[in-house]
C-alpha cells in the first residue's frame, strides 16, 4: 500500500476478519453487504472501498435490503446513546414540535405502507427537506421505493465508510 492510504483504511485492512466485519456492521446492518465488502480487502484507496460498497449494494436482495434498513432508526428518533445516529439526524434536532409530530405521523404512514422505516441520507438535510422527501416518496410503488432506498443506503454507507477510512470511530 502507498503512503497515501488513509490511516484508518490501513488499520481496517490490517484488522482480523472479525474486527473488520464488526466495523462493517457499524456501517451497514446487512451481513451480505459486509461479506462482499470484506472479501475485497485490502483497499489501497477510499475510492476502491466505495466501489466495493457500491457493487455490494447493487447486488443485495430485497431480504438483504430489509436487513440493512433494520439497522436504521426512524427519522426524528435517533438511537439513544448512538453518536452516529444523532449526528446523521441532526437536521431534526432543532425542528419545531409541530414538524416533529408531522414527521412521526408520516413515518408511521410510510412504515405501514412499505413495512420498513423511511430511509434517507439525512446528513446535511434540514427537517423540512426530510419531511418534503417523505411526502414525495410515500406514493411510490414498493419496487420504486426499494431502489430509492438502495441508493440512499449507498450514500449513507459512503459517509460512514469515509469515517472508517479516516480512522474516526464515531
Amino acid at each position: 500500500m502507498s503512503s497515501s492510504t488513509p490511516q484508518g483504511l490501513t488499520r481496517f485492512n490490517a484488522s482480523d476478519a472479525g474486527e473488520a466485519q464488526a466495523a462493517l456492521r457499524e456501517v451497514c446492518a446487512s451481513r451480505a453487504w459486509g461479506s462482499k465488502v470484506l472479501a475485497q480487502r485490502p483497499f489501497t484507496t477510499t475510492d476502491a472501498l466505495f466501489a466495493a460498497s457500491d457493487a455490494a449494494m447493487a447486488e443485495l436482495s430485497a431480504a438483504d435490503l430489509a436487513e440493512a434498513m433494520a439497522g436504521h432508526p426512524p427519522i426524528g428518533r435517533p438511537k439513544p446513546g448512538d453518536p452516529t445516529s444523532h449526528r446523521e439526524q441532526s437536521g431534526m434536532a432543532g425542528a419545531p414540535d409541530d414538524l416533529k409530530a408531522e414527521m412521526l405521523e408520516l413515518n408511521l404512514a410510510y412504515q405501514e405502507k412499505f413495512g420498513h422505516v423511511f430511509l434517507i441520507c439525512a446528513s446535511g438535510r434540514t427537517a423540512e427537506q426530510m419531511r418534503d422527501a417523505i411526502r414525495n416518496r410515500i406514493d411510490n410503488a414498493p419496487e420504486q421505493e426499494r431502489e430509492i432506498v438502495r441508493g440512499e443506503l449507498g450514500k449513507i454507507n459512503r459517509i460512514r465508510l469515509n469515517r472508517v477510512a479516516e480512522g474516526d470511530p464515531t
